[in-house]
């Protein structure tokens, strides 16, 4: 299960920082993507959410 989580977090982080290196606001209109690292923990945030929700729980 840790190992699905950090593999979301990563791959949500760093499409997160793509989407913040590349599309940059000039306006700052954007403020989930105006920055790459900013895009990245957002992105990381989202993919945790996604890949736990997707996590199979352990049986007992």
């Amino acid at each position: 299960m840790y190992l699905r989580l950090f593999l979301g977090m990563a791959a949500g982080g760093g499409l997160g920082a793509l989407m913040g290196h590349f599309g940059q606001c000039s306006s700052g209109a954007c403020p989930l993507t105006a920055t790459w690292w900013r895009g990245a923990i957002f992105g990381a945030a989202i993919g945790a959410m996604i890949a736990g929700s997707m996590a199979t729980p352990t049986p007992q």
